[in-house]
């Protein structure tokens, strides 16, 4: 089986080595093709003004000078065009995607590229707590359970073009209660919040501070899932079209 990994932490990112760690559980046969610094919160942006370069960094090891989309596409007409992947791998991101964090997401914008092209792909985080981590975020939890998750799934059926997008809870691992196929969450934002300083020459610059404020709908989501402490997993998909809201459209056109 070749296995493709990718990610948008960049190709020196930490959990990049944990994401490689868990495929050589399956193959030998790994590529990796990521961006070659860090790209959060590129979503399925692509870089259409300015070139691509692609830099080795050992044998099947690359790096663009673009985003987690770019990288995939890079992979797939380019460095792997005469051998494609069976599976295309995307993380293990530093912090989490969950909910509508999932359309923010360069890990899972990887993911998704790959599925676009008829290729099973998987976007795994590990979500940590944000106060005071810094850099020292653990990934205890996807290194015990990465591999766990992703075997059922290999052998599983899947629908065309969807996403398996896999969550690993805050907690030790001797903590984690199991795995949890869970719907995709909602939060209820709170108005986004500028922070404004001043830098040493007197220019305002500003800080996005979203002040999400999760919400627990009355069914089990991946927010919930995650914060009881389960590895989650949720099969996503890029058809956006809202088919309750189709009929009363189709009538007022008429």
């Amino acid at each position: 089986m070749r296995i493709l990994l990718s990610n948008d932490d960049g190709i020196h990112a930490p959990g990049l080595a944990v994401l490689e760690t868990i495929a050589r559980a399956f193959s030998d046969d790994i590529t990796i093709v990521a961006p070659i610094e860090e790209q959060s919160g590129a979503g399925r942006s692509l870089t259409l003004t300015r070139p691509i370069r692609l830099h080795a960094f050992g044998e099947k090891k690359f790096a663009v000078t673009g985003t987690p989309t770019d990288a995939v596409m890079m992979a797939l007409a380019h460095v792997m065009k005469d051998n494609p992947p069976d599976l295309i791998l995307s993380g293990v991101n530093r912090g989490a995607n969950l909910a509508e964090d999932v359309t923010y997401s360069g890990t899972v914008a990887a993911a998704m590229e790959g599925a676009m092209a008829g290729i099973r792909s998987v976007a795994m985080s590990q979500v940590y707590r944000r106060e005071g981590a810094g850099n020292d975020v653990p990934f205890d939890v996807a290194e015990q359970w990465g591999e766990r998750v992703l075997r059922p799934l290999i052998d599983a059926p899947w629908a065309p073009r969807t996403v398996m997008n896999i969550n690993f809870p805050a907690i030790a691992t001797d903590q984690v209660r199991g795995i949890r196929v869970a719907e995709q969450g909602l939060r209820d934002y709170a108005a986004a919040r500028l922070d404004r300083r001043t830098d040493l020459r007197g220019f305002d610059y500003y800080w996005l501070n979203l002040g999400r404020a999760p919400q627990t709908p009355g069914h089990r989501t991946d927010l919930e899932a995650s914060a009881d402490g389960y590895v989650t997993v949720t099969p996503l998909h890029c058809n956006l079209t809202h088919q309750p809201s189709m009929a009363g459209l189709d009538k007022i056109y008429r």
